[in-house]
């Protein structure tokens, strides 16, 4: 009796199974075989958004995630949002600042700290929206707004870069999956920071800083001058506050150039001023802290840790004249960061001051990597800042009232909890490739000289761009080039010709986040609430081309403008 019982169980457990098997099976086979109106390849905030639109306007969409996580750095730990001008977000972005204020707003959902305690600039009583928040909060909402629309959704599918973009006659037909899965569609929207869809398929772009002279810019290429004598009360160049104090040695044995450079610091000259090179401003990871004992995890020593890495921040300190709490003049005086408070006694923890959490000069070979490249750069950037913050923390050659502060900080335990680290997996990428089209946006349209007569969206925040390399000056001693700050401009609109390719070179993509724009605009546009604005605005194209049976170049914008006003995009400033 009991031997049937068992061989009852074990047929009822291999039952289940191949019923289980059969379900994901069909459900595969169905969305092989379907084409989709659209489909959206990376579920960044862009692609989220674009799905999302694609359904309200009742097209069937397929919404591709290369990663097990959706929501790239909106959820990924940049909790507070770029925002620049608030007047310039409309339709599903503002919904989404929106459905973060609905959940604050109730009381149930500050565990760690009292609502009344927390306190953020960009936040102000009365608004409906609410711009700083939590990764896995970010992240919740994103999934419920995804499950009250008709979107399919995969996960961990990465595209086949050699060979996987199928085209006839101008037009992607499918694409095909590393892991061979093939999808169909009439129109493709690449939403991945990286712009991998649209390389794949050939579309000109281009990587790095373009020369001023290119697109008639003073903020592009080369930046070695301290200010920029034209429009200083804007710009900030290398200032204080991202550089080196003086006189720091970038040599192993100081004093001795023979000993060789320090880890990271390049051996080239930096260039001439105002001249393009194909190097990226650095990446980081934007940290989610806390420093709730009962939630923080403190910072651990990795296990490759090499203290020859952090000799520039060690030397850097001790260059200091007089007290430590003079050396810097703007934000926190100790600590290389910006600190900002999130929700429930956290934080989004990034880049400031001469040496910091910024990966200065090894993010070059990222944006054309292959994916096992890209992930050994990640790890090595992780692994960076990891040892950074146990560094800043714990060891005794930094001063211990730095040492005192980050180390009442700590990682999250209820935070990026697939993660075993407790860290963000989703790498800053602040930018990669960038399309070239019929329409670059520049430097001009961020000052407001020239104005896209074809707007899709507004971009208010100001142009920026962090350090792109580390070398020796010619007094030889370290400096940081590449950093711009030019803020103060109001929001200007954004051409969809710069989010469409040339019509020789495909008649169905859109690119809403690798845009075409020369490298200091793209630092004005390179903005959450922007690239989700964007990627709806891409959504509501390509739902009026398959309509009107038009290639995406052809379409009569008069009637795309409506439609994007219909569905609360904002094109213009309002008069007041």
């Amino acid at each position: 009796m009991i031997i049937r019982i068992k061989l009852n169980i074990m047929k009822r457990n291999i039952l289940s199974f191949l019923f289980l098997f059969l379900f994901v099976f069909v459900i595969n086979a169905k969305m092989l075989s379907k084409e989709y109106d659209v489909v959206v390849y990376g579920a960044t905030s862009a692609g989220i958004s674009a799905a999302i639109q694609c359904s309200r306007m009742h097209k069937t969409v397929l919404l591709i995630e290369p990663s097990h996580r959706i929501g790239g750095l909106t959820t990924g730990g940049l909790g507070a949002t770029d925002i620049g001008s608030k007047i310039a977000i409309g339709g599903i972005s503002k919904e989404f600042y929106q459905l973060i204020k609905k959940y604050y707003d109730q009381p149930k959902n500050w565990k760690w700290q009292d609502k009344a305690d927390y306190r953020e600039s960009r936040n102000i009583e009365g608004e409906d929206a609410m711009w700083t928040f939590e990764p896995s909060v970010a992240l919740n909402v994103y999934r419920e707004m995804i499950a009250e629309e008709q979107i399919d959704l995969v996960y961990n599918k990465r595209l086949l870069r050699d060979g996987g973009v199928k085209k006839d006659n101008g037009r992607i037909t499918q694409l095909k999956m590393e892991s061979g899965e093939i999808y169909k569609g009439k129109m493709f929207i690449d939403a991945t920071y990286e712009g991998d869809l649209m390389a794949a398929l050939g579309v000109s772009y281009t990587i790095g800083r373009e020369s001023n002279k290119l697109y008639g810019e003073t903020l592009n290429g080369v930046q070695l001058d301290k200010i920029n004598t034209t429009i200083k009360k804007r710009v900030s160049h290398n200032a204080l506050h991202h550089n080196f104090i003086n006189k720091v040695d970038p040599y192993v044995v100081k004093g001795d150039p023979a000993s060789g450079l320090l880890p990271y610091i390049s051996s080239e000259r930096p260039g001439v001023d105002g001249e393009g090179d194909d190097k990226i401003q650095a990446y980081c990871f934007r940290m989610t802290l806390t420093d709730h004992p009962d939630n923080r995890i403190p910072f651990k020593k990795p296990d490759n840790y090499n203290e020859l890495n952090y000799e520039l921040l060690f030397r850097n300190y001790e260059a200091a004249e007089g007290p430590i709490s003079e050396m810097y003049s703007y934000g926190d005086p100790l600590v290389p960061w910006i600190n900002t408070p999130m929700p429930n006694r956290k934080t989004d923890t990034n880049n400031q001051k001469g040496f910091s959490t910024d990966f200065i000069g090894q993010n070059y070979a990222y944006p054309e990597a292959t994916y096992e490249e890209r992930e050994k750069i990640v790890e090595a950037h992780l692994n960076y800042q990891m040892g950074l913050m146990w560094t800043l923390a714990y060891h005794p050659r930094i001063p211990e009232e730095v040492r005192k502060v980050v180390s009442e900080w700590g990682v999250c335990k209820d935070e990026f909890t697939d993660n075993e680290n407790h860290w963000t997996q989703q790498l800053y990428i602040r930018e990669a490739r960038r399309m070239i089209s019929d329409y670059v946006m520049t430097q001009l349209n961020c000052e407001g000289i020239e104005i896209a007569d074809d707007p899709i969206a507004m971009a208010g925040y100001g142009m920026d761009s962090h350090h792109v390399q580390r070398y020796v000056d010619v007094n030889g001693y370290v400096q940081n080039e590449g950093n711009v700050e030019a803020r103060g401009y109001p929001p200007y609109p954004v051409s969809y010709r710069s989010i469409v390719p040339r019509k020789s070179e495909c008649t169905n993509l859109l690119v809403p986040v690798c845009i075409s724009a020369s490298h200091i605009a793209f630092g004005s546009l390179r903005m959450e609430p922007v690239f989700m604005v964007l990627g709806q605005s891409a959504a509501i194209a390509a739902a009026q081309a398959i309509d009107d049976k038009q290639d995406l170049q052809d379409l009569n914008y008069r009637k795309l403008r409506e439609t994007l006003l219909t569905y609360k995009q904002i094109l213009t400033l309002p008069a007041e």
